[in-house]
């Protein structure tokens, strides 16, 4: 008899051995080819000028976005310089007129995140040029308001209209200019705001110290308005470039224009860029970040009101005038960006991540400085770093968000920036400095946010080689298909899957599998348990989102929709034991298959058309789901799926629990579909039936497809065939 501890021991070391190879296996199946420097969107591109890249890209849409940004800042900045006054005016504590200037911005994150979803299918210069006129005309409201609430309104109305600042303007500005020249292009935007940034809270201190009274700030507001209102009008004949294009042509050196892109819902996005770890991490920098990029302003003119008493004017001129060494230096930086990108990403993603770190000094040397004049001094300082850092968010925000998502990507940077990092900072800052007045409150929010989000962006540099691979790949593979269907439309494929990865949590589940199902044909996907059958399903029906890969309908691009779209373009399934209403009659099941029909008499025809299949169903139309057979049930969920007239049918487990004479039954309606060109995905776990319906199989294997070809060349693999019969011994 074994020694049962050695027993133990040994067993133990198998488990762990066994462990350690499925692991290993499954890095290598998930393994990312990381290309070269050189061989990376935009890497290794010759120098441009600026001149040569705005020439390349024109210059109405640099000239028109640089502007409508400069008088972006009127409103921010008067919101902010003037909080004192509104303060006084509205007579509200610090911590409500804080959470009034910011948490009223937070509603960018909703404003941005609505625009983004359209600006990413419809025309992105209409899109901002309507919601600049909104913006607009909002901003004149404030300046009526009569208490907190109705200026919390104001302020949230406007922000919704401001969202489109980033989330539309920066993708055109990313789509119109080469990635050479884009962090300079993007400089050039940042210059004209940062100028508007500093001239306007001169204008607007010195309008509102000349006018005098504790309603002079309202006047901003009237004012402010109306250079907007005229740009937002301008916006309409800006043209819309091409998405993608610069990087599309730095891959493959052609342009593919999608005109009828499919809608792309907010958590299919969500999921895709999160599995982007360089966005991923770029993220949490930006949160940390937006704990003082909007309150921090606020509480610094506070603490400047409080500490040295001084008006309006004087604290723009404290604030502002140091931003002007900005000027000078974010086009240097910006240069440099764009020298290090072409050269290699990483050590241009540090560049950024170190521009973060001497703020954390600077910001609490700066509050505790004795006079208005050095407070200013090393205040310039810290701004010229914060103005160089602010202006690189964007190109990294392009450079690695994939072009079709870019207003959605930074609609959700935006709204994590605003939304919990902004409010976070309103809120939190508004409890330290009701404690312990403005300025610890300054300190103890920038210090850590610069600290916190510099590290995170060097740590993220080791991540942006392999997501721009990724990126790479994706075009390269868009363009072939593209190139492919073009040279034969006649055979494009009804349903089409790409090197599609899919993850629960951080549980890979399927590795690069591909397969295409042709038009008419029945595809047969056969597995074990766990092969990852039911997942492939749930990633062809919008249920689970790749995290890597392309799904095709038709050959058009459906990888991101929502599942409710896919049903109206056409990809229906009847899920295994989970396709009725067993309290409801056969008739109301049928009724609610066409529920999403508003003619009910096309609904009606429907359910007649798909009758003619199941004579059993027409004789039964008033017992309940619960009271047919195991035949009949399958047959109700069938006739279901059918009232739609899918383009692909998905069945999963068709002859699952039922007896032999039933599935002959199903498999001669199978067949009848066959013959009326129905394309079907079957899957099955009897070889016997799917040999007997299906054209070609399908063999998947912990997430991997082993096998792909004629059903009959798959009855004479026995290896494979005992692993269906046998649940995987070989």
């Amino acid at each position: 008899m074994a020694d049962p501890d050695t027993s133990a021991a040994d067993l133990t070391g198998a488990l762990l051995d066994a462990e350690a190879d499925r692991l290993a296996a499954e890095r290598s199946a998930r393994a990312v080819e990381v290309r070269a420097d050189e061989d990376l969107p935009g890497v290794g591109d010759d120098d441009l000028t600026l001149r040569e890249g705005m020439a390349i890209g024109g210059g109405s849409t640099i000239t028109m976005l640089a502007l409508l940004n400069g008088l972006d800042e009127l409103d921010r900045e008067a919101a902010t310089l003037l909080a004192p006054d509104i303060q006084a005016s509205l007579g509200v504590s610090d911590l409500v007129i804080a959470l009034i200037t910011v948490g009223g911005m937070a509603l960018i994150a909703v404003g941005g995140l609505i625009l983004a979803r359209l600006a990413d299918r419809h025309s992105r210069p209409k899109i901002a040029g309507a919601a600049t006129i909104f913006w607009s005309t909002t901003v004149i409201l404030t300046g009526f308001v009569t208490n907190a609430f109705t200026y919390f309104i104001a302020r949230a109305a406007t922000a919704l209209g401001r969202s489109n600042t980033q989330t539309v303007q920066g993708p055109i500005l990313a789509d119109a200019y080469p990635i050479a020249a884009r962090a300079r292009i993007y400089a050039v935007n940042n210059l004209v705001g940062r100028v508007g940034g500093l001239i306007i809270p001169l204008a607007v201190g010195g309008a509102v110290a000349t006018i005098g009274g504790d309603d002079a700030w309202r006047w901003a507001f009237w004012i402010g308005g109306v250079p907007t209102l005229l740009m937002g009008a301008a916006l309409f004949f800006l043209p819309d470039p091409p998405r993608g294009q610069f990087e599309q042509q730095s891959t493959t050196g052609t342009v593919i224009v999608d005109d009828d892109p499919p809608p792309i819902s907010m958590g299919a996005t969500w999921q895709r860029l999160s599995a982007i770890r360089t966005y991923r991490t770029a993220l949490a920098a930006f949160a940390a970040l937006g704990f003082m990029v909007t309150s921090v302003p606020v509480f610094t003119n506070l603490y400047l009101e409080e500490r040295f008493e001084l008006d309006a004017f004087e604290r723009a001129v404290v604030t502002s005038v140091p931003g002007f060494l900005a000027l000078a230096v974010i086009p240097l930086v910006a240069k440099r960006f764009d020298q290090r990108y072409t050269q290699s990403p990483p050590k241009a993603l540090v560049l950024m991540g170190a521009l973060f770190l001497p703020v954390v000094v600077l910001s609490p040397l700066q509050m505790s400085m004795p006079s208005p004049l050095l407070f200013a001094v090393v205040g310039g300082v810290s701004v010229v770093l914060s103005s160089a850092k602010f202006a690189m968010i964007a190109p990294v925000l392009a450079s690695v968000t994939p072009y079709r998502l870019r207003s959605q990507g930074t609609a959700i940077v935006i709204g994590i920036v605003f939304g919990v990092g902004g409010v976070g900072g309103a809120v939190l800052g508004g409890l330290l400095s009701d404690a312990l007045g403005p300025r610890w409150a300054v300190i103890l929010i920038a210090a850590p946010a610069n600290l916190i989000g510099g590290l995170l962006l060097i740590n993220g540099a080791r991540f942006i080689r392999e997501d721009l691979s990724l990126i790479a790949a994706e075009i390269e593979e868009e363009q072939a298909e593209h190139h492919r269907r073009t040279a034969d439309p006649d055979n494009v494929p009804a349903l089409q899957l790409s090197n599609i990865d899919v993850s629960y949590g951080r549980v890979q589940v399927l590795f690069d599998v591909g397969f295409e199902v042709a038009k008419g044909e029945t595809l047969a996907l056969l597995g074990t348990n766990g092969a990852g059958k039911s997942t492939v399903l749930r990633a062809v029906s919008g249920l689970a989102i790749p995290t890597r890969g392309a799904i095709r309908l038709d050959g058009r691009n459906i990888t991101l929709t929502a599942a409710e779209t896919r049903v109206r373009l056409g990809i229906h399934q009847l899920p295994g034991g989970k396709a009725l209403f067993a309290p409801m009659t056969v008739a109301d099941n049928l009724e609610m298959a066409t529920v999403i029909y508003r003619d009910r008499t096309d609904a009606a025809r429907r359910i007649e058309r798909s009758l003619e299949l199941f004579p059993q169903l027409r004789d039964r139309l008033d017992a309940t789901a619960a009271d047919l057979s195991g035949g009949q049930q399958q047959m109700l969920g069938l006739a279901m799926a059918l009232v739609h007239d899918p383009e692909v049918l998905i069945i999963d487990e068709l002859s699952l629990g039922l007896a032999p004479g039933v599935v002959q039954q199903l498999l001669g309606i199978i067949d009848e579909l066959k013959a009326r060109g129905q394309t079907m995905l079957i899957v099955e776990q009897s070889l016997q039936v799917a040999a007997s319906i299906a054209d070609r199989a399908i063999f998947m294997e912990k997430g991997q497809v082993k096998f792909s070809g004629p059903t009959a060349e798959l009855l004479e693999r026995d290896d494979l065939a005992r692993a269906v019969f046998f649940g995987g011994e070989r």
